[in-house]
């Protein structure tokens, strides 16, 4: 009896120790995905040998947290390290313009601001000089006497600028084309180098945060473009490249596709031109 006894409890506990770990295995499920890309008036093609990653957050979202905690570089904090006069400086800081060899620059500078920065007051002088703008205002006053007889000085400078003034508000056309006389003081160059290099970090950061903190699973998809990933817990996810463009023909694309898991059941999902983002040219 005491056999017996030890026998049943003997198959009881193997029973136990076997089945419930497969209830446990069946609370979790899976992702079967298959991605394919569509080149421009062409069939779509498999995406081979390629790693799908399932994030328990959006690898958008990721990035921007990545952007957050990685402080932007400070505009003002550029115009003010920048070798440019203070009046240029201020004009910088109302305008939300750091390129000053814009086509558009024509619109955004007044007549007061020509006369006002320094070096728009050059540019538009070299602009218009050697006779090529009919009835153009030209100074009388000198830098001699701006010691030697200052009140001459000032009062020839107000004059000029008074009638410069009445000048371009009449001929707004002369302004056009002063932007290609601001190359040597156009800020424009270093403002984009830096905030390059800055999306360049938080790009190179984001992969290995989204890998080290939120990976819940990875594939690489077989020559057919089939990938799966298992035992997942019961939740959302995303499916993504993170930063990989993945291309066929003339289209890159990547993806960062949200996708619904139950305990217990495969999800499958299909990756297309119509569920991705059209990647950049260039990545930075």
């Amino acid at each position: 009896m005491r056999k017996a006894s030890r026998f049943c409890l003997a198959l009881l506990l193997s029973y136990l120790c076997y089945t419930f770990p497969l209830r446990a295995q069946n609370t979790n499920g899976s992702i079967d995905l298959t991605a394919r890309v569509s080149p421009t008036s062409a069939r779509p093609e498999p995406v081979r040998q390629v790693t799908f990653y399932v994030l328990t957050k959006s690898y958008a979202d990721i990035l921007k947290d990545v952007e957050t905690e990685e402080a932007p570089p400070s505009r003002d904090k550029f115009i003010d390290d920048l070798k440019l006069s203070p009046e240029l400086k201020d004009w910088l800081r109302a305008h939300d313009a750091t390129d000053l060899t814009s086509p558009n620059l024509d619109q955004l500078v007044s007549p007061d601001d020509i006369l006002h920065v320094p070096e728009f007051l050059q540019a538009y002088q070299r602009n218009n000089s050697g006779g090529v703008t009919p009835g153009l205002p030209r100074p009388r006053y000198t830098d001699a006497d701006k010691t030697a007889n200052p009140e001459r000085y000032q009062k020839q400078k107000d004059e000029y600028f008074a009638a410069l003034k009445k000048f371009i508000q009449a001929h707004s056309e002369s302004v056009s084309g002063m932007e290609l006389q601001l190359e040597g003081v156009n800020p424009q160059h270093k403002w984009a180098q830096i905030t390059t290099e800055h999306q360049k970090k938080v790009m190179q950061m984001g992969p290995e945060i989204a890998q080290t903190k939120y990976l819940a699973g990875q594939a690489d998809t077989d020559l057919d473009g089939h990938a799966s990933v298992f035992n997942l817990p019961a939740g959302v996810y995303w499916v993504s490249t993170l930063n990989l463009d993945v291309g066929a023909g003339d289209t890159r694309v990547r993806w960062d596709v949200p996708v619904s898991i139950q305990g217990g059941r495969t999800t499958r999902i299909e990756l297309t031109n119509l569920n991705a983002t059209r990647a950049r040219r260039a990545t930075p």
